[in-house]
């Protein structure tokens, strides 16, 4: 799913693991602030496309863009839009979201916050931008020789999304390894949660039921040394390679495994016979059926007619009902979840 850091009056939540994308706010707040603060960041009006800005390249014009590369920005940007009653979008790699064709009548803010710190006297410690590429930090560290980030390797999301939704594979997860959490409140405060503050479960994190969140900033994960680590990481590397199409343009898995039924989505929809079924431009990939493609020119439309289908066909033939991890946005700044839970 990708990762809403929303206003409570949003009521939605988009991420995955993979990270944790896309953060969405639609509320009308005053803030004062400086115009040096304002300046920090450059706004582009009407010449950006929200299918270059997600892994599934879909997705039409947004009113405004900007990028923000360390927290004062990010702040400075949230001000503004607030102060000019824009509705705005922060996101990251932008994967498991789902943009309409006709855009977003908003601004788009791009979470560029990339620094990767490593505490000399700490061995194992680092501190790590939200923006900063998740299979990019799991291959850094794992090669250094530290353990327990061996499992990001090749998730296509952010730090902040993957903390966000408490991402996990292969036994591992998000939540084993992270010391704080610095984040960004919707009045502009930096605040930090350390870790006998930070309640994980499964796929969740107490981010996603904090009414006064604007964004994750920043992550500190504490590692454990490991003459193994950059061995695992290339198995499960390996692993994803040989049974996921890698290199095609999806946002990673469409559906939630249902739990407690010892059976994963993809099984569900390969039996479904849905396997490389095609609507439009969107197909159900032949190599794994929770993976939906772009496969050429797919429209929002083509691919939420091809979720619909698999919801159907799954839920008539096994009684299934399949909950997506995927949030469509709407080009008016409102979300739909695809699937209704608060998980």
């Amino acid at each position: 799913m990708a990762i809403p850091l929303c206003y409570k009056a949003c009521s939605l939540v988009l991420h995955s693991p993979r990270n944790g994308d896309l953060f969405l706010c639609n509320c009308k707040y005053s803030y004062s602030s400086t115009k040096q603060g304002q300046n920090d960041f450059k706004l582009i009006r009407g010449q950006k496309l929200l299918k270059d800005l997600g892994t599934w390249g879909i997705g039409g014009p947004c009113n405004y863009f900007t990028q923000v590369f360390d927290h004062t920005q990010l702040v400075s940007a949230i001000r503004y839009c607030n102060e000019h009653s824009l509705r705005f979008l922060v996101i990251g790699k932008g994967s498991n979201c789902l943009f309409c064709d006709l855009g977003f009548d908003g601004c788009v803010i791009l979470n560029r916050i990339e620094f990767v710190e490593r505490r000399e006297k700490e061995d194992g410690v680092y501190k790590v931008g939200s923006g900063f590429g998740f299979n990019r930090l799991g291959v850094q560290c794992s090669n250094e020789g530290f353990t327990g980030l061996e499992f990001a390797g090749g998730i296509p999301g952010t730090v902040g999304g993957a903390i966000y939704m408490n991402a996990g594979a292969n036994g591992q997860e998000t939540a084993d390894v992270v010391e704080s959490v610095d984040f960004v409140t919707i009045d502009g405060r930096l605040q930090r949660l350390e870790r006998p503050d930070l309640n994980f479960v499964y796929r969740s994190s107490p981010f996603q039921s904090m009414p006064d969140l604007a964004a994750i900033v920043a992550v500190t994960f504490w590692l454990r040394s490991s003459g193994t680590s950059k061995t695992r990481l290339q198995e499960y590397l390996e692993r994803r390679k040989a049974s996921q199409p890698i290199g095609e343009r999806s946002a990673g898995s469409v559906f939630r495994n249902p739990s407690d039924l010892g059976v994963s989505a993809a099984e569900l929809i390969e039996k479904a016979g849905l396997k490389g079924l095609r609507v439009g431009g969107a197909m159900i990939s032949k190599v794994h059926s929770n993976f939906f493609i772009n496969c050429g020119g797919s429209t929002s439309q083509d691919m939420l007619s091809l979720i619909a289908i698999a919801k159907e066909k799954v839920d008539t033939k096994f009684g299934v009902q399949l909950k997506e991890e995927v949030l469509y946005v709407h080009p008016r700044g409102k979300t739909k979840t695809l699937w209704r839970s608060d998980s």
